[in-house]
């Protein structure tokens, strides 16, 4: 599993978003005319080696995780089933905890290698996918990095005597105030850019969680600098890098960070971070949500209120930072079980609902294993519009 089902407890407790679905919800929105294509026109100033993609237009994708990745068979079946529906984009793991999912040029980037395998031959999918019209997107896992911890220790996180913090499994993340370790994940992005992924997505964009049973983190090199903007800083210092490779940057957030108005503990908070990245990619998994928010008993139950009502906050956050054009938010859907109604088909639709009710038309689906199969009659033949208007901002 690359990212937990459940949300940290001590972070959560107690949290109760009320007040932020309308009195009413919002009908499903009509069938928009027009099919989207599946593949963005490329920019008059882009050369022959990068994909152009900033101007790209809907994004409806699937995470497929490293080893799924490596396995040619169930590269197959994936983009059959991208071929066969609305779906146009793969979030591919290409760093995760275990470490890099290719096999590097750089030597660099090679020592921190890990042994959980690699993709025999990434240019050559990438170039399947292409062919497909399906845009490649890497996903790369930034703090939660053991195996870069391990190999560069003087990158962690500490404890107060000086020794390696480690979290409650057990494992040392790198410190995000480590500016080696900005460039070692800029690197990366840049060398898979180049063989061919057309947008880069930042995972563990975040501190490890501070449980008051593990001991007190210290970060060696923060110089009083606060948690959202040393996260920030990374953020504009990686897309200032990667941009000029023509690509977006985007990253994942955890879906509280819609609604709740300061930081939380891991030092995300919407303000701090939506201005310093292309996309906005929150968590907002209906299971993830404590019972009461939003004014629902259980929010398992009720994917679309959930989703309508997190997305729909994000877009009126960022309205007020003058971000207003553009599918700026693209949130992660819940395909996968965790408590009661167990998830299929149904369950897919309402989420996706909620997106376009609250005035986008992207979304990634997130199962840990990649197996999407029960999931598949919750998705369209064809990749059509159907955002609608949002309401104004209050």
């Amino acid at each position: 599993m690359n990212r937990p089902l459940t949300l940290a407890g001590a972070l959560f407790a107690g949290v109760v978003l009320a007040g932020a679905l309308p009195a009413q919800a919002p009908t499903a929105a009509p069938s928009q005319p027009g099919a989207a294509p599946k593949a963005a026109t490329a920019s008059k100033t882009a050369t022959p080696a990068l994909p152009r993609l900033i101007e790209s237009p809907i994004v409806r994708g699937l995470y497929v995780n490293r080893f799924a990745a490596q396995s040619t068979k169930r590269m197959r079946q994936l983009i059959a089933m991208a071929d066969a529906t609305e779906i146009n984009a793969f979030v591919i793991d290409i760093k995760d905890e275990f470490g890099i999912n290719y096999k590097s040029a750089d030597p660099a980037v090679l020592r921190n290698a890990g042994n959980a395998g690699a993709i025999g031959d990434l240019r050559a999918l990438l170039d399947t996918l292409k062919a497909h019209k399906i845009l490649a997107i890497a996903r790369i896992v930034v703090f939660k990095d053991s195996v870069t911890a391990r190999v560069n220790p003087q990158w962690t996180i500490r404890k107060a005597d000086g020794s390696a913090w480690k979290d409650k499994q057990g494992l040392t993340w790198v410190n995000p105030y480590h500016r080696e370790l900005w460039d070692y994940n800029v690197r990366i992005a840049e060398e898979v850019v180049r063989l061919g992924f057309g947008e880069v997505q930042f995972d563990y964009i975040r501190f490890p969680e501070p449980y008051k049973s593990l001991p007190q983190q210290v970060f060696p090199g923060a110089n009083g600098v606060e948690k959202p903007a040393a996260l920030a800083e990374f953020l504009t210092y990686a897309k200032l890098r990667i941009g000029k490779l023509g690509v977006r940057t985007t990253a994942d957030v955890f879906g509280l960070v819609t609604t709740v108005p300061g930081a939380l503990e891991i030092g995300q908070q919407w303000e701090a971070l939506s201005p310093r990245i292309d996309v906005m990619l929150p968590m907002v998994y209906p299971s993830h949500y404590p019972r009461g928010a939003f004014n629902i008993a259980r929010p398992n139950a009720e994917p679309y209120k959930v989703m309508f009502a997190a997305v729909n906050r994000a877009r009126e956050r960022d309205a007020k930072l003058g971000i207003v054009s553009g599918e700026h938010v693209r949130p992660w859907l819940q395909t996968f079980s965790l408590g009661q109604p167990p998830y299929g088909a149904a369950e897919l639709r309402a989420q996706k609902q909620g997106v376009y009710d609250a005035g986008f038309d992207g979304w990634v689906l997130w199962h840990p294993g990649s197996k999407y199969e029960p999931f598949v009659g919750g998705l369209e033949k064809e990749l059509v519009s159907r955002k609608k208007a949002p309401a104004p901002a209050k």
